[in-house]
C-alpha cells in the first residue's frame, strides 16, 4: 500500500511538471478591467493540461454546466481546468493525510478525497453568492444613473460606457463591461441583456432586462421605465434587509444556549453548588 501511494504522489508532482513544461504561450486568460477594455495575460499555470479530461466532461454533459458557473463567478479558467484543479486537489490532500498519519485508513482518504472534491465548489458557490448580492445591492444606483444619462440625451449603450467610467469597479461594472464587449463583438443589444440576465438569475437584474426589453418593444420612455425599477429595486432591497433582520434572532439562539447560557449558570449557580459541597447550605440561612 505504501508503494502504491508513493507512486500516487511522484505521478501528480510529475503530472505538474508537465504541466509547467507542455503550456502553449499562445493560452490566455480574460481578466475584465475597469476600463472598456479586455487586459489579456498569460495564466501561469495550465491546469487544462494536466489530465486529458475534454472528452469525458463532454460526454457526461458537464462542461456546459461548468462553463456557466465559471462564466458567473468570473474564474479565468476553462471547464477541464478547474475539473483538474479538483482532481490534483484530491490526489494532493490524500497524500498529505496519509504523509502527516503515516497510515492508509480508507475512510480516512474516501473523506479526505470528497473534500478535496467538493471545495473547488464550495468555493464557486460562495463567491457566486458574493458577487450576487453586491450586484443587487448596487443595481438601484447603476439604473438612476442609466436614467439620468438617458434624459440627457445620451443613447442607452453611451449611457453604459458612461457608468462604467466614472463609477468605482464593482462586480456590476464587470458585467456591463462584458455586455459592452459583446455588442461589439456583434451580438444585438437585447440579447447581450439576455444573456446577462441568464448568467446572473438574479430578480432583480431579470426585471431591469425585462423593463428595458418592454420598453423597446412597446415604444415606452426608458427614463421613465428606469424610475419605476429603481423605485421597485429599493423597495426589494429593503425588504431583503428587513429578512436578514428577523433572521438574526434566530441565528443569535444557537451561541446563546452553547456558549452564554452555560457561564450564566456557572457565575450563579457555581457559589451554591461549592457551598453545597463543602458544608451543606448552612452558609445560606
Amino acid at each position: 500500500m505504501e508503494i502504491v501511494i508513493f507512486l500516487f504522489i511522484l505521478g501528480s508532482i510529475g503530472l505538474v511538471v508537465w504541466s509547467f513544461i507542455s503550456s502553449q504561450p499562445s493560452t490566455f486568460l480574460r481578466i475584465p478591467q475597469d476600463d472598456l477594455g479586455v487586459k489579456f495575460q498569460k495564466p501561469k499555470f495550465n491546469f487544462a493540461r494536466v489530465f486529458p479530461t475534454g472528452s469525458f466532461l463532454q460526454s457526461i454533459g458537464m462542461t456546459a454546466s461548468l462553463k456557466k458557473i465559471l462564466e458567473t463567478a468570473r474564474v479565468g479558467m476553462s471547464p477541464e481546468a478547474f475539473f483538474n484543479l479538483k482532481i490534483l486537489l484530491c490526489i494532493l490532500l490524500g497524500a498529505l493525510v496519509v504523509a502527516v498519519s503515516g497510515r492508509s485508513d480508507p475512510w480516512i482518504l474516501i473523506i479526505v478525497i470528497a473534500i478535496g472534491y467538493n471545495l473547488p465548489d464550495f468555493y464557486l458557490k460562495r463567491k457566486i453568492a458574493k458577487r450576487k448580492y453586491l450586484i443587487a445591492r448596487r443595481l438601484p444606483e447603476t439604473v438612476d444613473l442609466l436614467g439620468l444619462c438617458i434624459e440627457a440625451g445620451l443613447d442607452f449603450v453611451n449611457a453604459i460606457k458612461w457608468v462604467i467610467e466614472r463609477t468605482p469597479h464593482t462586480p456590476m461594472t464587470e458585467e456591463l463591461v462584458f455586455v459592452i464587449d459583446e455588442i461589439k463583438w456583434g451580438k444585438s443589444r437585447i440579447q447581450a441583456l439576455k444573456d446577462m440576465s441568464r448568467r446572473l438569475e438574479i430578480p432583480e437584474m431579470s426585471s431591469f432586462v425585462q423593463t428595458i426589453i418592454q420598453a423597446e418593444r412597446m415604444g415606452t420612455p426608458v427614463a421613465e421605465a428606469f424610475t419605476i425599477l429603481s423605485e421597485d429595486a429599493r423597495a426589494q432591497r429593503f425588504h431583503r434587509g428587513e429578512r436578514i433582520a428577523l433572521q438574526a434572532p434566530i441565528k443569535i439562539l444557537l451561541p446563546l444556549i452553547f456558549f452564554i447560557m452555560p457561564v450564566i449558570g456557572i457565575v450563579v449557580g457555581g457559589p451554591i453548588l461549592l457551598s453545597f459541597m463543602q458544608g451543606g447550605l448552612t452558609g445560606f440561612k
